[in-house]
């Protein structure tokens, strides 16, 4: 992939503050538990926040492939707080395309200053990846909707300002085409939160939402009633990609440090580096690393000439994160004792990329995406032959 001038001076400039600014606190960041809005508000100042996101609502209208290369230098320096730049991206494009005049100029602007983070309310506790069959219920109420059921495995679900939310509005037997979209801030009467204990990520914050009965506006829905599912099946393939490059971002931060500690470290009056045993392995991990974000690009790249990229997209989401995980457990080995201590960063990365093999949908779940891709005319007919 061959960047512009520009991509090359943006990138070049979120890699100086994700090393000086957020790679140094990356390990005492999450000991809070909590995203720092401080912190979120600087991201925002300096216009690493939706970049891809229109200019007339504060962003830089950036391509999606100069979108992606943002978010793997904020992972390099934290994965956890990169997330603020996905879910800008995804959720604010679903604002730009489907709300009101009055909520995007509202909510838009304040999600790329870093003064609003918007949350993601599709999966539920009965399954996360059959997202059409949902039972968390928006009941019509004459000029109002009220919304009754839980939302789950929700990024910053203790910490968001407002959620994107799922309902069913038809009759489940609809399935998809009785799913409809809601945006609504999450301080309404009603509505509770629950944190959750995870692994890794734990700035992120994820839980549950609870809805007793929260009335909301019709002005709520976006889009047409029926329509949420496809609204948000559009806009994952672009952030499974960006997805990707988090862990992308992840790794390498691991395998630089790795490959310098070789340099220094001397074992039998040499450094590591001169034994193959020890560089190989980082050998191997750069070249697998390398490969996968090629393929990041490459599907970006597909995205901004309004190409399919659905197989693409499924293909890094399940790759990337193994591959992280794996290449970043190779580093740790790397370090001998000092990679197994919880001083250093390489067990929390592990720990943090190791959730978006759960994330967004599994491996199984991407690799029937791919196949789909492949075989879905020879199912279809298939299928109408029964």
């Amino acid at each position: 992939m061959i960047f512009s001038e520009q991509q090359l001076a943006l990138r070049d400039a979120t890699r100086r503050f994700a090393t000086e600014r957020l790679l140094p606190e990356y390990q005492e960041r999450e000991k809070t538990g909590r995203i720092d809005r401080a912190l979120v508000l600087e991201m925002g100042a300096l216009g690493l926040i939706g970049v891809d996101l229109p200019e007339e609502h504060g962003g830089l209208a950036a391509d999606s492939v100069t979108s992606g290369m943002l978010m793997e230098q904020l992972a390099y320096g934290d994965f956890n707080v990169s997330y603020v730049q996905l879910m800008a991206s995804l959720m604010g494009s679903v604002l730009v395309r489907n709300a009101s005049s009055a909520v995007v100029d509202h909510w838009v602007p304040r999600i790329v200053k870093g003064e609003a983070i918007i949350a993601l309310g599709l999966t539920e506790p009965r399954g996360g990846s059959d997202a059409a069959n949902l039972q968390l219920r928006a009941r019509r109420d004459g000029g109002d909707y009220i919304l009754n059921g839980e939302k789950t495995s929700i990024s910053f679900a203790d910490q968001a300002d407002a959620a994107v939310i799922f309902a069913r509005t038809g009759k489940p037997e609809e399935g998809a085409h009785g799913v409809s979209a809601f945006f609504l801030p999450l301080d309404l009467p009603g509505i509770t939160r629950t944190s959750f204990s995870d692994v890794g990520s734990h700035i992120v914050g994820r839980g549950s939402l609870f809805f007793d009965d929260v009335r909301i506006s019709a002005e709520s829905l976006l889009g047409k009633e029926g329509t949420g599912f496809t609204q948000v099946m559009q806009g994952f393939d672009y952030s499974r990609i960006l997805i990707a490059l988090q862990c992308v971002g992840a790794a390498q931060a691991s395998l630089d440090e790795a490959w310098e500690y070789i340099k220094e470290r001397e074992s039998f009056g040499a450094p590591l580096a001169q034994y193959q045993g020890v560089s190989f392995p980082l050998s191997e991990g750069e070249t697998m690393i390398a490969a996968v974000r090629e393929l990041c690009y490459h599907g970006l790249q597909l995205r901004d000439q309004g190409m399919s990229h659905t197989s693409e997209a499924a293909m890094v989401k399940w790759l990337a994160p193994k591959t992280a995980f794996d290449v970043i457990h190779q580093c740790l080995l790397t370090f001998g004792h000092y990679g197994w201590s919880m001083d250093h960063p390489h067990q929390q990365r592990l720990r943090d990329v190791m959730g978006l093999e759960i994330g967004d949908g599994p491996a199984s779940i991407m690799k029937l995406i791919i196949a789909r891709e492949k075989i879905g005319k020879v199912a279809v007919q298939y299928a109408k032959k029964k």
